[in-house]
């Protein structure tokens, strides 16, 4: 059984029945069928269909945050936000879709060659409960209007959002076996890539599922697309707005309880604007509301789940025991659910291993550093290379920035956030392809070269 159980209060909301073997083939087969009449579809049938798919969201996305409320704890503002996002998201590859599919003519020496876009067919998705609804959005706009037919193995602990994402596809007129849901454990997913009916697999989650899911997908000749941690850097700059940087940085790490991939985690900051910084962002982080996540005042709700929750002290004791300072903030709250305090970090060592994990809670690690090159070197000092936020007025500074920060991503003056008009990925252990924009919709598909 897969169980959802509700962070907030610890109570069970429902348990869910893992997939017999024949249940799945069942599934598979379903979707190899699908993708032999989805594929041959004009791209108007397929617009249509995304244009319904965002009016289906937009019409119960209260009902779809609510579950994801209960499941994963987020607060209901900003599960609706995440509804509503993903609404623009299909409506986005419904407006732009047919462009991105064009065809490009090409002169070669022997006349003329077309490049062509051409589905591929059923895609596996492995997908995260921290953004239930918006991390398999993100996948299933670019599918449907590639032409290809989507599975998803979901979170176990979010089973009540994946059975909703399906109902709500078949209530918008998305034929059978477009889109499927896999209640089943992680143990079954090798099994799934590996199956010739099965041509690609995504993947958003740990580096753990990561090299697990290559693996499979590497052994069985198969495209993946990976999207993992990051530790992101927030980088200020005495040339910044402080003002606005400070309040940023607030809302950058403790947003959805500080578990995103693209969270600042580490605060990195000039030693001539630190104490300014650091007064403002202190008082920041002290503000934070934690509570109800159903109550409109709350800032920020429980962790995922109780095991989530230790996994982040767990990590700030080891810290604390190489040399760091937790300066507030950091602690399991008491009673039901799985709160904690926002909190902020300082004195890590960076050459300790554990300063260079992904830290997936609101507690920010701030840094010192005297000019931009250790500014730079300090924010490609990790594993991860998925994010990052510079704040600087300074011309040649973003110029800096831009070309000698290993990420995939970087955002000036602003808070990192995903588009879906643009490329989303990274670098170095936090993966490889791209999903959004135009890439996100190229990465499951054929590009063929016709000659004529």
């Amino acid at each position: 059984m897969l169980t959802s159980i509700n962070p907030a209060t610890g109570d069970t909301i429902a348990t869910h029945e893992i997939l017999t073997d024949a249940a799945i083939e069942n599934r598979l087969a379903r979707a190899h069928a699908a993708f032999a009449q989805w594929r041959v579809t004009d791209y108007a049938t397929r617009t249509a269909l995304l244009g319904r798919i965002a009016d289906a969201f937009e019409a119960d996305k209260h009902a779809l945050a609510e579950i994801a409320t209960r499941e994963m704890g987020k607060t209901l503002k900003s599960a609706i936000a995440e509804v509503e996002k993903c609404a623009a998201a299909f409506r986005h590859y419904a407006a732009h879709g047919p462009g991105m599919l064009a065809d490009r003519r090409i002169d070669i020496a022997s006349g003329t060659a077309t490049a062509h876009w051409l589905p591929m067919g059923p895609v596996l998705a492995v997908m995260p409960w921290n953004f239930p609804y918006w991390q398999v959005v993100r996948f299933v706009a670019p599918t449907i209007m590639a032409g290809n037919v989507g599975l998803l193995k979901h979170a176990s602990n979010v089973q009540g959002v994946a059975a909703a994402l399906e109902a709500t596809l078949l209530k918008a007129g998305a034929p059978a076996g477009l889109f499927q849901n896999l209640a089943i454990p992680s143990a079954k997913v090798a099994g799934i890539i590996a199956d010739d009916r099965i041509v690609a697999v995504t993947l958003t989650g740990s580096e753990g599922a990561g090299m697990a899911v290559a693996a499979a997908a590497g052994k069985a000749l198969k495209k993946v697309v990976l999207e993992l941690g990051g530790s992101d850097p927030f980088i200020v700059m005495p040339s910044a707005d402080l003002d606005k940087a400070a309040a940023t940085a607030v809302t950058a790490r403790i947003q959805n309880t500080g578990q995103s991939c693209i969270c600042a985690k580490r605060m990195i900051v000039h030693a001539e604007v630190y104490d300014a910084f650091m007064a403002q962002f202190t008082a920041g982080m002290k503000a934070v509301e934690t509570g109800d996540p159903f109550d409109a005042a709350t800032d920020m709700g429980p962790l995922s789940s109780e095991a989530q929750r230790q996994t982040v002290v767990d990590q700030l004791k080891q810290l604390t025991r190489a040399g760091a300072r937790l300066l507030f903030g950091g602690e399991a709250l008491p009673g039901k659910g799985a709160y904690m305090s926002a909190g902020i970090l300082v004195d890590v060592p960076f050459d300790d291993r554990i300063a260079h994990e992904e830290l997936f809670g609101p507690v920010a690690m701030v840094f010192k550093v005297a000019d931009i090159d250790a500014a730079i070197r300090l924010a490609n000092d990790v594993p991860f290379g998925l994010g990052s936020s510079v704040w600087t007025n300074d011309a040649a500074e973003k110029k800096r920035f831009v070309r000698d920060i290993a990420a995939g991503m970087t955002a000036i003056n602003q808070m990192l956030a995903s588009s879906p008009a643009a490329p989303f990925g990274g670098v170095k252990r936090s993966g490889h392809g791209r999903e959004l924009g135009p890439y996100g919709l190229h990465e499951f598909m054929n590009l063929k070269t016709v000659v004529e």
